[in-house]
């Protein structure tokens, strides 16, 4: 297992670039997104270029992500480990925040000197009004590059982070190559919905406000393996 996040996604996505990686489903909204590795690839890629060559930070720099399970939330993830920043959960200073437009109240318990709000709406949408001091994530990160190449080794919580996804892969049951239902009001914590099947290669598709009576035919057209309990 290779001892940081970028080598980890890039490993994960290298046999097979164009297979559903990340398919996520809204059953409140009906909402239905599909991400190849190439596509998620390419997103993470815009994003990391976006923390480094725009707003020039650093490895090791702190980032607020205030976002709830989504693939944007992927993206954004991915695109901040690439970039070697330290990704943190408490409120406090950092140099770039991430908030879903419905964490703005909270938002404001972070200082930040660049702030990027997303609405995490179907297609990628831009939000409808910016709220002030804040950037449209969607429209500031189509402006860059399609390509990132991440320094080598791994960032500063790469390793705790990579054991703790490994050994959650155990737990919950996923094995190599699998395709996974999660449940993101069961799976908030990213280790467990995007990390844990990275590390297995796993492809993954992710519920929001999941529907009972829709699980046994998704699973079934998803061509699903295991479901995480």
């Amino acid at each position: 297992m290779a001892d940081n996040i970028a080598r980890v996604f890039a490993d994960a996505i290298t046999t097979d670039p164009t297979r559903p990686l990340l398919t996520w489903y809204d059953d409140a909204s009906g909402d239905r997104t599909e991400l190849s590795g190439a596509t998620l690839a390419n997103w993470v890629a815009k994003t990391a270029n976006l923390l480094v060559d725009e707003v020039g930070l650093a490895p090791g720099t702190p980032a607020g992500v205030l976002l709830p399970p989504h693939w944007q939330t992927a993206a954004v993830l991915l695109g901040c480990w690439s970039a070697k920043l330290a990704v943190v959960d408490t409120p406090g200073d950092v140099d770039v925040l991430f908030a879903a437009a419905d964490r703005l109240d909270e938002a404001q318990s972070w200082s930040a000197d660049e702030r990027y709000a997303l609405g995490l709406s179907p297609l990628a949408a831009p939000l409808r009004q910016v709220p002030p001091g804040f950037a449209d994530y969607v429209v500031e990160v189509r402006r860059h590059g399609d390509h990132f190449t991440p320094q080598p080794g791994p960032g500063p919580a790469d390793r705790p982070l990579l054991a703790r996804a490994q050994a959650r892969a155990t737990e919950l049951g996923i094995t190599p190559g699998a395709r996974i239902l999660i449940d993101t009001a069961r799976y908030p914590d990213p280790v467990d919905w995007l990390l844990a099947p990275l590390t297995q290669a796993a492809t993954v598709v992710l519920c929001a406000n999941l529907n009972p009576a829709s699980l046994a035919a998704r699973t079934t057209t998803e061509q699903v393996t295991h479901t995480l309990p």
